[in-house]
């Protein structure tokens, strides 16, 4: 009877910029009758997406019910960081009936499971299930996949040669650790797209799961929440690269942040970050953007070269107007001097 009491908790994980914070966003304003509470983990120290769904809140779950983990695995900071966050919500009134936590885009899903074994929570809480959405896109186009039929035919070859990359294995992983699937911008994938997604994902998932497309982040409730997987009891079942280490390392991944002055034109911005991923292999960008003469602030987030922009809300009257952007790319590929000189230009960043 004691794990019936036990609040559920849904980890959803998906690689950058697949449709996380749109997918929470959606379920914060649709909660089937449940009150909802949202822990965001970033990757870097400006808390993009936590501010997002705080502009989303609604009475089922207000602002207080969200809370940030910016610059820091919660896997990796459990005693510190997770622990008190989620024993923080449960000690909200009223409780929150169900905690959304949406992890990093660079985050192992399963080192996070093992923190619910902590004896601090396990008694009170359970992961319901895990959600991993998948851009159908870039899956589509293998950039987040390896060729396994390939890579094992060069591995017969020469058994010496490491083939994974840190974002295949990434990738992998958070298939590996899911309940289901959400396969993301069907749209931009088209029908054939969607089809070769479903076949890369089929072929590095360890069993059969459900794969859902799901377009801005709209989907029911019901579909993801309530699956009463009890994910912490199931690890066997969620092979992952790294079961063998005592600890995961993101050193391959580095995020640093770019501050910018006001700017005239956003499609000028939108113009550089599209350079910057075709000329230096970001991989993310996100963040703000001081438009001179708008009264609204714009918020960016790009995925490689594919960039959306629009004016989120309005600058306090207390606010710096300022821009700043959080890039992410693999580790060898940070350069923030030449990161800087295509996000600012000489001449703005003199002035």
């Amino acid at each position: 009877m004691a794990d019936l009491a036990k609040l559920p908790v849904t980890v959803v994980t998906g690689f950058l910029g697949s449709g996380k914070t749109t997918l929470i966003s959606h379920l914060m304003q649709n909660p089937g009758g449940k009150r909802l509470a949202v822990v965001v983990n970033e990757f870097g120290d400006v808390g993009v997406d936590g501010e997002i769904l705080k502009g989303c809140a609604i009475p089922d779950c207000p602002a207080e019910n969200i809370m940030e983990l910016a610059n820091g695995c919660i896997c990796c900071t459990v005693a510190d960081d997770f622990i008190p966050t989620i024993e923080a919500l449960m000690a909200l009134d009223p409780r929150p009936e169900h905690i959304l936590i949406e992890t990093s885009g660079l985050a192992l899903p399963k080192p996070l499971l093992k923190a619910f074994n902590w004896p601090d929570i396990r008694s009170k809480i359970t992961v319901d299930g895990v959600i991993a959405l998948a851009d159908a896109e870039a899956v589509a186009a293998g950039r987040f996949a390896p060729d396994v039929a390939k890579v094992d035919a060069q591995r017969l070859a020469d058994d010496s040669i490491d083939h994974e990359t840190p974002l295949s294995e990434v990738f992998e992983d958070q298939i590996s650790c899911a309940d289901i699937i959400l396969l993301t911008k069907p749209d931009l994938a088209g029908p054939e797209g969607v089809a070769k997604a479903k076949e890369i994902i089929a072929a590095e998932a360890p069993r059969p799961l459900p794969v859902v497309e799901v377009a801005e982040g709209a989907i029911d409730p019901r579909v993801i929440l309530g699956l009463e997987a009890a994910a912490e009891d199931d690890m066997d079942a969620r092979p992952s690269h790294h079961d063998s280490h005592d600890d995961h390392e993101h050193d391959d991944f580095e995020s640093i942040v770019i501050d910018i002055p006001d700017i005239t034109d956003p499609l000028e911005l939108v113009r550089r970050i599209e350079d910057l991923a075709n000329t230096q292999n970001i991989l993310r960008v996100k963040g703000y953007a001081s438009v001179a003469g708008k009264p609204m602030r714009l918020l960016v987030q790009a995925v490689g070269a594919r960039v959306r922009h629009q004016y989120d809300r309005p600058w306090g009257a207390d606010e710096p107007r300022m821009g700043r952007l959080v890039v992410i790319a693999e580790h060898d590929d940070v350069s923030a001097q030449a990161i800087r000189a295509v996000l600012v230009p000489a001449q703005a960043a003199a002035e």
